[in-house]
């Protein structure tokens, strides 16, 4: 899980933005995953070990691969890109970690090859073409009070705020500046290799705000008020 969300601070209630956002997404993964013990392979687990944890507990074979891996028996300390599949796995879950790859056909083309036939790949993704004014300043309002290094949006805040662009022209300039892709491009893309199962939009930014739950996050959405960030994708290989 790299580029977004990245946040810094501890709530109020002990727990980091980033296991927050884990904590409320497992709830989407676990439910699309086969049966335990099934093998269960988790591409950008990042410095938290991703969904490795929670996968493990709940009796799956599970590993991750990231550069910024724990140090553990079960994870692989290297971009997906090199490293090289025992074995087909199961399951394969992508959370926050397409968007920025440098060719996500080829990272699918990947993915596909690391699962057994109708093998389940499980997609948390960011559209960030969704990220409109409206939305943008809908969390800046609710950014938390400055504390250590600041979040990615407090970043996203500070710099369009000294570009004196438009929201639309600096956001644009700003995600093809660190290549990242859009939604509809990953979706295009994995509607090109997958048999896809579900497609969902929703809430995407709770974790990084102040007092905002994912509730919070998705009243906002049916009202109007915003846009729904999170792509939820769930397919199979074909």
């Amino acid at each position: 899980m790299n580029v977004v969300p990245v946040a810094a601070g501890v709530g109020s209630n002990g727990v980091t933005p980033d296991e927050q956002w884990l904590n409320a997404v497992w709830r989407f993964v676990g439910a699309a995953l086969p049966s335990p013990p099934a093998t269960v392979l988790e591409i950008g687990c990042g410095p938290l070990g991703g969904f490795v944890p929670m996968l493990r507990s709940a009796g799956y074979e599970a590993a991750g691969v990231d550069p910024e891996a724990p140090e553990a028996p079960w994870y692989h300390r290297v971009e997906f890109e090199r490293y090289e599949v025992p074995e087909p796995a199961q399951a394969v879950v992508a959370c926050t970690s397409l968007h920025h790859v440098a060719d996500v056909g080829r990272v699918l083309d990947m993915v596909g090859a690391a699962l057994v036939p109708g093998g389940t790949l499980v997609v948390v993704e960011w559209a960030r073409e969704h990220f409109d004014a409206a939305t943008a300043l809908w969390c800046f309002d609710r950014l938390p009070e400055p504390a250590g290094d600041p979040g990615w949006l407090q970043q996203r805040h500070d710099e369009w705020q000294a570009s004196a662009l438009s929201w639309d022209a600096y956001c644009l300039a700003w995600a093809e500046d660190e290549g990242l892709h859009s939604g509809q491009e990953i979706v295009r893309e994995l509607d090109s290799r997958f048999a896809r199962k579900s497609l969902a939009y929703g809430p995407y930014y709770f974790a990084d705000l102040a007092g905002v739950s994912e509730d919070d996050e998705q009243s906002a959405i049916d009202a109007g008020a915003i846009r729904a960030n999170r792509i939820s994708y769930v397919c199979r290989r074909r």
